[in-house]
């Protein structure tokens, strides 16, 4: 249970994300300039951590060793998954996004047997958490039924597809580099040896952008500044210590992920609060409880297979 209550308050954190980013867009904020500077503003915050954990020769140990591992993987958990979002959040408002975002939960569950289990077999795609995570999958389709009346099917599809590309990026970049440390860096390390990688591609992002559109406004860059400490640094820390924690088990792993799901009712009430958005139609709101439920079944199942798990042991040790 604690690896699920870490998820949810990195959700917290992670709402942060989708209401700032649309805040930024509405006031004429790139999409290119709210992705980089989210990276580059996590780099000293992270550097600081690791530097007074004594935890940076390890990490620049492992990365000297295997600079492809971090560069491909970087790029695919970090850059293919938050360049997307920004690039999405010009299609819709925060909790549309977020609620889209969701679909990384079942995502993350077919990504499965692309891992190798403890004794070196291909891990099984969690059948129950499979089934749960597809309730969740209903409450992601009635959340975007109003919003795919008033809007072309084009459009529509402009801002889903970059989401559905960083739904499948996130998790599979977050377990490849889980696997490759297998516990021998800690989540500060992990988050910020990825963020070092992913640099680079950042740094081109803000050049072309820089020769695009110019650079970003004061306040651009401050909301960046807040997303990259918020959901950059908190979320992302916590969220990589939750998934640490269920890294053995692909069902507790699924449940983790899906505790993601409760960022889209932090982003409604942020947004109606900060931004002055209207509350969401029935149809959307009944989307977000069927979520809910879908969360709350994740959490059941986790209590479920641990009181199984705690049996059996007991059994064995009985005879």
């Amino acid at each position: 249970m604690k690896a699920l209550g870490l998820g949810i308050v990195a959700s917290l954190f992670f709402a942060v994300t989708f209401i700032l980013n649309h805040a930024m867009e509405l006031s004429g904020g790139n999409w290119m300039w709210s992705a980089s500077l989210r990276y580059f503003f996590m780099v000293p915050f992270l550097l600081v951590i690791v530097l007074w954990r004594k935890g940076l020769p390890a990490l620049r140990e492992d990365m000297r060793k295997s600079p492809k591992t971090w560069l491909i993987w970087s790029f695919v958990g970090f850059v293919l998954f938050y360049a997307p979002l920004t690039y999405a959040a010009a299609f819709g408002p925060g909790w549309l996004v977020a609620g889209m975002w969701q679909f990384t939960i079942i995502a993350g569950i077919f990504l499965a047997p692309l891992f190798l289990n403890v004794s070196g077999g291909r891990e099984k795609i969690p059948r129950a958490a499979l089934v749960i995570s597809a309730i969740i999958l209903i409450g992601i389709v009635l959340l975007h039924l109003p919003q795919a009346e008033t809007v072309s099917l084009s459009t529509l599809m402009i801002g889903a597809l970059p989401v559905m590309v960083a739904a499948f990026a996130y998790p599979l970049g977050n377990r490849k580099m889980m696997a490759h440390t297998n516990g021998r860096l800690d989540p500060y390390q992990r988050v910020l040896g990825m963020t070092l990688a992913s640099l680079p591609i950042w740094l081109l992002l803000a050049i072309y952008a820089t020769m695009t559109v110019g650079l970003p406004s004061s306040g651009q860059v401050f909301q960046s500044f807040l997303v990259g400490v918020s959901s950059g640094v908190v979320a992302t820390v916590l969220f990589f210590m939750a998934t640490d924690l269920a890294r053995h088990n692909q069902s507790r792993l699924a449940s983790v992920e899906a505790t993601q799901s409760t960022e889209i009712l932090f982003v409604v009430a942020g947004e109606m609060l900060l931004l002055g958005l209207p509350l969401p139609t029935p149809v959307a709101l009944f989307g977000m409880a069927v979520i809910v439920l879908g969360m709350l079944a994740h959490s059941l199942h986790t209590i479920w297979e641990q009181k199984k798990s705690i049996r059996l042991q007991q059994k064995h040790i009985s005879s």
